[in-house]
Formats: structure tokens, C-alpha cells, sequence
């Protein structure tokens, strides 16, 4: 499946529910995807940092590969998370997405070692040549220890298969110098990775889309946001932001600090009916405390939702909420 150049609207990054450590839920997973596809997602990004690819073994990322391929057909675009510390793993990685039909693949700079400017443009250079499919560039140097520089995005966006950037830095400064690098390559996709401040980034700093965590929860939302956004609509913005704040001040939050975020996001789908919570290595599931916690922040957020929102739920037959 070809993309649009830039890719717009909102892509989910999809969470990977799990049975135990090297067994996917795929009756949960499959429930996910379509409910991400149904609540208006663009595109599905599978094996990213909230799929907590890094904690899964290569051969269970070739399954969510194929079970995403085989509920997304040709109805919405597959990318497809590629970072290893091995150069061989990630062509591999990238091998078998194109041969399972996904549109792109997403890489960080790989992690462990320390990486300079120029060696990871260099590292692109190499790579991407040998790649079968195009390919976003993600920034979180929270995780890689590499803040992938705006003039080391510019030339990388000189690069035949490089098409965009998922920046996961949540500094709008750094967004607007990437745009600024770039204004002169209008089909490269600039999409924002931190959700409270998409709409920011859209309506001031040119932003295509974003990569939100909370769709696997409320897609729908996000995609009113990102469009009410697109349009200007900032009455329609400072309602929907409501939710977006809430979900994130609620349900980030609960638990360590350094896990929070996608302990709360994995948990909170299973208290909305998918999956069980389970998390991959070297991460446990929330105590019963805490997920007494996730709950009470989704009660709260579920007033501020939009009708439409809550109904997506109610449809799937889980009625939005289970202890």
C-alpha cells in the first residue's frame, strides 16, 4: 500500500497485548486494530516503543507483523518499527514488513552506544539505500541518548527512502527548527509524538499529524482533535484538549515514573475491555492499587469525551469500562 506524501491525520502507536512474555493475545490485538482503524486512524504504526517492540522476541514481532497485515489489508497503511542495535536485524526487520505489505518502516537512531551527528547520518547513508520500503526517522532521545539534530534531519531528508520524522521530544522549539530545515521539501511528513501538545504543533508549528498514544484508547478523539486542529478550530481544540489533558494527567501518571506512561496506557486498555494488562520484560503490570487509580482517571476523562467517543466502546460490546 503507497502512502500520501505528507501523511496526515493521526497514526496510532499500537500497543502489543500479551498472554505471557513470548505469547501474543491475538484475539486482543485484533480487537485493537480494528478498533483503531473504525476510530479513524490514518495509518497503524506497530513495533514502536509503546508496542514495546524492544521487549519482544523477533520472532514475535514477525507475528504482530502478520496479524496486523491480515486485519489491516489494504483498508489503512502498515508502518512498521525497525530499531535494533544490529544493523542485520534491522534489515531483516524492514525485509519482512515489505513482504507482508507494509507501506513504511520507523527507525531511532540504534541505542546502547553513543552516537555523533555525523556517524548517524552516516549509519543512514549505508542503511537506507538497502531498505525496501520508505522510511520516518523517530526521534526520542529519551530512550536512544541521540536528539536527532534538525540539520542531521535535513540531510537525511536528502536521502532517496527517508519521508519523514516522528519527533517523541515533546520540545516545540526543536519542532519548529526540523520544519524550518525541511521547508523546502514539502511531501516530508513532520508528526508530533507527544499528544498534549499536538494541537499546538499543528495549528502553530505545521505539524501533519501525530503519533498519540491515547488512540488506543479513544482514537476518535484524536482524530477530532488533529482535524479540528487542521482547521483552525480552536473552540473545537480547547474542548477536545480537555480530554487529551485529563487522559494524560490520570492515566500517565500512576506508578514509576520511568514506566508510567505505558504501564497506565496498557493497563487502562484492559480496563476498557482489551487485553490483560500484561506488560513485556523487564515490566510488570500495575498493583490493584494502581489500577484502582486507572480507573477512577478514566471516570473522570469519560465526561469530557464526545458522544461518538464513548460509543465505540459501547459498540465493541464492552460498555467502555471493567474493573
Amino acid at each position: 500500500m503507497t502512502l500520501s506524501r505528507p501523511i496526515h491525520g493521526i497514526i496510532p502507536p499500537v500497543l502489543t497485548p500479551l498472554l505471557d512474555r513470548d505469547t501474543l493475545d491475538a484475539s486482543a490485538f485484533e480487537r485493537l486494530l480494528q478498533h483503531l482503524i473504525e476510530g479513524g486512524a490514518s495509518a497503524l504504526f506497530i513495533l514502536g516503543s509503546t508496542g514495546e517492540a524492544p521487549g519482544l522476541s523477533y520472532r514475535l514481532r514477525r507475528e504482530v507483523v502478520d496479524r496486523a497485515r491480515a486485519v489491516a489489508g489494504a483498508r489503512t497503511p502498515l508502518l512498521v518499527g525497525i530499531t535494533d542495535t544490529s544493523v542485520v536485524e534491522s534489515l531483516s526487520a524492514a525485509e519482512y514488513a515489505a513482504s507482508r505489505g507494509a507501506a513504511a518502516v520507523v527507525l531511532s537512531p540504534p541505542y546502547y552506544y553513543n552516537l555523533s551527528q555525523s556517524a548517524f547520518l552516516g549509519y543512514l547513508e549505508r542503511l537506507t539505500p538497502a531498505l525496501p520500503l520508505p522510511l520516518y526517522l523517530y526521534n526520542i532521545p529519551s530512550l536512544t541518548k541521540l536528539a536527532i539534530a534538525p540539520e542531521t534531519v535535513a540531510a537525511a531528508a536528502d536521502l532517496p527512502n527517508v519521508i519523514g520524522l516522528k519527533d517523541s521530544s515533546g520540545d516545540r522549539a526543536y519542532f519548529r527548527r526540523c520544519r524550518e530545515a525541511v521547508a523546502g521539501r514539502p511531501e516530508f511528513a513532520l508528526l508530533g509524538g507527544v499528544e498534549e501538545i499536538l494541537a499546538e504543533l499543528v495549528i502553530e508549528e505545521g505539524a501533519h499529524g501525530g503519533v498519540c498514544g491515547g488512540a488506543n484508547l479513544y482514537p476518535r478523539l484524536y482524530a477530532d482533535l488533529y482535524e479540528a486542529a487542521a482547521r483552525r478550530d480552536r473552540e473545537t481544540v480547547a474542548r477536545l484538549q480537555k480530554a487529551v489533558l485529563a487522559i494524560s494527567a490520570g492515566i500517565y501518571k500512576v506508578g514509576d515514573a520511568g514506566s508510567s506512561y505505558l504501564r497506565g496506557l496498557k493497563t487502562a486498555l484492559s480496563v476498557l475491555g482489551i487485553g490483560n494488562g500484561l506488560m513485556a520484560e523487564p515490566y510488570q503490570p500495575l498493583s490493584a492499587e494502581e489500577r484502582a487509580a486507572i480507573v477512577r482517571a478514566l471516570d473522570t476523562a469519560q465526561p469530557l469525551l464526545p458522544s461518538e467517543v464513548t460509543r465505540a466502546w459501547e459498540a465493541m460490546g464492552t460498555g467502555g469500562r471493567r474493573a
